[in-house]
Order: structure tokens, then sequence, then C-alpha cells
């Protein structure tokens, strides 16, 4: 073993690596949590970023998630937005009123949309199929959607008998080029054995994740802090996302947002502001070969902006999430308010059309 592996950790070491664009790891991104301060970790993660975008850039999307439908019975005790099927106020939306909602997304300027529901045991694939491929028909490149989370794919194939490579490539020949990394929350094992025992293992997410890029499909990662999660399990979730991307490169950015409690089983007290930045300057000197870093204005309003000044670097305007406002969070649609916030802290926001990102052709 070598002589370094007995020192002890110093923040001038850590910086140093961090500089010289040496990645760190577990141990170090500890070290930093428990013991760097708030201006130490800004700094890092401003170079961190800086590898990736120029200073006083960023960019933003218009986009609007579309619960089509809140039937789902994986039953985690964090969310306060599902309807068991033997429940009344279930609902499945039809192609007419998701059409609806993209109609009203452009009128409010916006062209990415993304769909969240549930694992709903009465939607076929071609239930799926039928609407990819009617909004690819209808709206064509104008706009773009991130068709389920992962774990809604996994479920969709599981229900369907077939295997995820099998599945994204029917979804693919819908229409569909993007799967979001959505249902991930904490990517351990411990974590899904308290709070989501329905749904499936951290391993099997990454193999539905890995089927989806070979598919030639574009994925995401995401995290979701403030449950009672524990530092390890953060750093754990951490270390496999950056593995995950070290051996697949197939992860287009990584956003973190912070767990709303109310009206949830599990309920709790939110987390602060401060707490979700200092992650988010964590998340940014750790995911050294992720290159966009997204803070949440969905779960942080106008104050998410100030992750800018943490290493993010894009962020999106939402208008409506029902999962996430059913548990209490708010959005507001004074668009230019927000915006001008990032001018304020020093920045030019840039729309990021989704819909003109090139598209893998595997």
């Amino acid at each position: 073993m070598e002589l370094a592996a007995f020192l002890p950790l110093s923040m001038t070491d850590i910086a140093a690596k961090v500089e010289q664009g040496v990645r760190i790891d577990m141990d170090e991104a500890r070290w930093l949590w428990q013991n760097a301060s708030v201006a130490e970790l800004q700094r890092l993660a401003g170079i961190v970023r800086g590898r990736f975008h120029a200073a006083g850039e960023c960019t933003y999307m218009v986009m609007r998630i579309i619960n089509y439908t809140n039937v789902c019975v994986a039953q985690c005790d964090y969310c306060a937005f599902y309807k068991l099927p033997t429940q009344d106020g279930g609902y499945v939306m039809s192609q007419e009123q998701v059409f609806a909602k993209l109609d009203e997304l452009i009128v409010l300027g916006g062209d990415l949309a993304a769909f969240n529901g549930g694992f709903n045991p009465a939607l076929p694939l071609s239930y799926y199929c039928g609407l990819f491929a009617a909004i690819r028909a209808r709206y064509g490149d104008t706009l773009e959607f991130y068709a389920l989370t992962i774990a809604e794919f996994m479920y969709l194939a599981d229900h369907a008998k077939i295997s995820c490579a099998h599945a994204a490539q029917k979804l693919k020949a819908a229409g569909v080029r993007w799967i979001t990394g959505g249902g991930s929350e904490i990517l351990t094992e411990g974590f899904r054995a308290r709070h989501s025992k329905f749904k499936y293992t951290v391993a099997e997410y990454f193999e539905a994740q890995r089927a989806i890029i070979d598919a030639g499909l574009k994925t995401t990662a995401t995290m979701v802090i403030g449950f009672d999660e524990t530092l390890e399990e953060r750093l754990e979730h951490l270390e496999r996302t950056r593995s995950f991307q070290d051996e697949t490169g197939g992860l287009a950015s990584f956003l973190c947002w912070t767990f709303k409690p109310y009206f949830t089983q599990v309920g709790g007290i939110e987390i602060t502001t401060a707490e979700y930045l200092k992650h988010l300057a964590l998340c940014r000197i750790f995911l050294d070969n992720v290159s966009r870093i997204r803070t949440s204005v969905l779960t942080q309003n106008r104050l998410a902006l100030d992750g800018l000044n943490y290493g993010a670097d894009d962020f999106d305007l939402p208008i409506e999430d029902e999962v996430t406002q059913k548990a209490g969070a708010t959005i507001s649609l004074d668009f230019e308010r927000i915006l001008d916030y990032a001018r304020e802290l020093g920045y030019e926001p840039t729309y990021r059309h989704v819909a003109l990102a090139p598209v893998l052709n595997t």
C-alpha cells in the first residue's frame, strides 16, 4: 500500500488535485463535505465548471412535465401523487389531452416535455408507442420529449414480458429519442429497501440505462436528496453515477433536486437551500466526467439560480409537474423575473433547444 494512503487528508492537497484536474475519491469528497468552507467548495466547483463552460454563461429551457397517469403500484412512501388501481381518482390521459398540454407549452415559449406517471398495470406497450409516435408525427422536431423515466421504462418492459433492449428498440421506432434517469432517487439498496421496495434494484436500474444507451437513445443522471439518506449513501450514488459514465459516456447531464415531504407518507422536514447548494458543489467537483450540472428551479424556485455559483450551468423553467406540486412544490410562470436573477448574479442565460441536439444513429 502506498504511503499516501496513510497520510491525513488536507484542504491543500485536495484542492491541488482539483486544480490539476486529478480525480478525487469518496474519502476526499467526504472530507470536503465535513471540513471545507462554503467558499472553498464554490471555488473548486467553479474550477471544474470552467473546464466545460465559459464563465458567466448558462443555459435554460422552458419545459412541462406531463403526468400522463397517476395510477401506480410502486407505493413509494415519498410520493403524494399516486393512486392505486383500486382507488378513486385515478386517470389516464388521452392523446388529445396530451396534445393540449403540448400546445400550451409551445404558446408559453417552451419546446421540451417530459413524461412522468407511474407503474400503471392497465397500460400496455401499445399505449406508449402510439402516444409517442403520434407526438412525433404531429410536432416533428419543433419540440422534444423525454419519454418516461428509467423506472417507468423498466416496469413497462417487465409488464410486456420483453427485455429492456427490445423495449428500447420499440420505443425508438415510435420516435423516442430520450429516456431520462428519473426514478433513481438515491441509488443504494438500503434506501430502496426503506422507501421503494417494489421498485427495481440498483443493478437492474443501471442495466436498463445501459440498454437505453446501447439502443442509441439519450439519457441523463438524476438524484434526489433530503429524505433520510446518509452522507455515505449520497456518496455511493455519486460514485455509481461517475463509474457508469466512465463505462458508457452516455449521461448527457446530471440533475439533483430536493425531496418535498409535504402530504407524503414518509413526511419529514425539507432540507435548506444552503444544504442543497453545498451538495450541488460537491456533485460538480466529484462528477468530473459529466459536462452539464443542472440546478432545480422546480424545487428551489428562484434561489436555485444561486446554484450557478456552486458549479451548475443549466436549469429549466417548469410550467407544470403535478407529482412534485402534490408534495408541496410551487411554480412561477414569471420567467423574466427568474432570468433577471441569473443576470443579477452575473450570468447571461441562453435558451437551450433540446430538439436541436444531435441524435445518435446507432
